[in-house]
């Protein structure tokens, strides 16, 4: 079922935590020779679910996955160093942190969001007590 309000802030929670998992994994591999740190764009998440275009699905984990395709049906994107490093790593460890707390604020954000309208169905099933 469906609740007006609810799904928008789902699929936020869902974003949020599986850039979560991808920041996580860059900050672990700062320091493993040829690492491309990654991240997930919101504004091309956002665009996606909101369209009904037909989307490709595996049938099978023996199927690769489309370029830049996440099983969750985010794209990854390959972060730009600001200064390209001799082992090839592009994680840059203050662009990481930043990312991470400003995704973990947001994430947080949705949580309250979601709080605040269960909240307000809760007091007017109750009748205002």
């Amino acid at each position: 079922m469906d609740i007006p309000g609810f799904s928008q802030h789902e699929q936020a929670l869902q974003f949020r935590a599986l850039r979560n998992q991808v920041l996580s994994s860059n900050i672990a591999n700062a320091d493993t020779p040829n690492y491309k740190a990654r991240d997930l764009d919101f504004g091309a998440a956002l665009k996606t679910a909101k369209s009904d275009a037909m989307s490709m699905t595996r049938t099978s984990d023996l199927h690769k996955q489309a370029w830049g395709q996440t099983d969750s049906g985010f794209d990854s994107l390959y972060r730009v160093p600001q200064q390209q490093t001799l082992d090839g790593n592009t994680v840059e460890m203050d662009v990481e942190q930043a990312a991470f707390a400003e995704n973990a604020l947001q994430y947080r954000a949705s949580l309250s969001f979601l709080d605040g309208k269960i909240r307000s169905l809760r007091y007017a099933l109750k009748g205002g007590d």
